[in-house]
């Protein structure tokens, strides 16, 4: 069975006796059908939510400079930013080498480098060297860049629910049964049936502290902060 969204709904849907769903109808799946497909991606947001430094959710980002401009806004699906790993990348045209950012914080910002912002001179540009946690969605460069450069930094995103048949979640394969055991969980919930939910509620919390036990504890670098984005949640939202 293919490790898509139609085929995890399928795992839950052979579970449950329920008739699998195929590419076909499975768009257009109502009543009990739609109930699964809502429970898996439950299961996927809870498994995401528990834990946002999934390794299996990072990510590297570059940036194109604008020469002058100095707030860039993160990516919509960021969540968990690591100002630690801002980088002016090497570019031999441009004639830069790599150029590590330190990180400063929006204080050290409004007191020493502000009036940037409102300074149109380009004698002010040059290669940045800071990088700066602003309050909002956004980084702030220091100083603003005089030419083209790109900034590379990395963060964890924020998985979206899946949508079409053939939408492949972020979590690895190997986890398969985990996310199915939850999808289980949910569906119980959403039926009503709230001492098989539980039962299965316990096994589901175990497979995801062994998945933090592989996972997590074993990396002791600390990202810099955390955005506030939200996960997508759909009707069905419930919480453990």
């Amino acid at each position: 069975m293919a490790y898509d969204y139609i085929g995890i709904v399928n795992d839950v849907n052979r579970r449950l006796n329920e008739v699998e769903l195929t590419a076909t109808n499975f768009s257009t799946a109502t009543g009990e059908y739609s109930m699964i497909k809502d429970a898996v991606n439950a299961s996927l947001r809870f498994i995401n939510q528990h834990e946002y430094e999934w390794p299996f959710n990072h990510v590297e980002e570059e940036e194109t400079l604008t020469p002058g401009l100095v707030r860039y806004a993160f990516p919509s699906d960021a969540k968990v930013l690591d100002f630690d790993s801002f980088r002016i990348k090497r570019d031999a045209t441009l004639g830069n080498a790599t150029v590590k950012l330190k990180a400063l914080s929006y204080e050290e910002y409004l007191e020493s480098y502000v009036d940037i912002e409102y300074n149109s001179s380009t004698g002010i540009r040059q290669v940045p060297a800071f990088v700066v946690k602003t309050p909002s969605q956004e980084y702030a460069i220091v100083q603003p860049a005089d030419k083209a450069y790109t900034v590379v930094y990395e963060y964890y995103r924020l998985p979206v629910d899946l949508i079409n048949s053939t939408d492949v979640p972020t979590i690895p394969e190997q986890f398969r049964y985990v996310i199915v055991n939850g999808a289980m969980h949910f569906a119980y919930l959403f039926r009503g049936e709230g001492q098989e939910a539980a039962i299965v509620q316990q096994r589901f919390e175990q497979e995801i502290k062994q998945m933090r036990s592989l996972y997590i504890n074993r990396y002791d670098y600390v990202r810099s902060t955390v955005l506030t984005n939200t996960l997508a949640t759909n009707t069905r939202v419930t919480t453990l």
